[in-house]
């Protein structure tokens, strides 16, 4: 099995535990729901479309991306640095 790490996340430079509406900013280059959550708000830099801003995330999912600003309605996240 290879060691490769195809998404560019060094998960040993840290996480931020997200379980409060408070407006979180930072780099992050994944964010893992562990509850059924609503976001609020949240700042993407190479996402196109339809926002993620007032979506819902069931637990388990994972969004990849580079996310800079996060605020979520309910639920709990973890978000990965890069």
């Amino acid at each position: 099995m290879s060691d490769t790490n195809y998404l560019a996340i060094d998960y040993s430079v840290g996480a931020t535990f997200i379980g409060n509406t408070d407006t979180y900013t930072g780099r992050w280059g994944a964010i893992h729901f562990t509850t059924n959550t609503h976001i609020n708000t949240i700042t993407a830099q190479n996402y196109d479309g339809t926002t993620l801003s007032g979506q819902s995330f069931d637990s388990s999912t994972t969004l990849y991306g580079v996310f800079t600003s996060i605020k979520l309605q309910n639920g709990h996240c973890v978000a990965y640095k890069i």
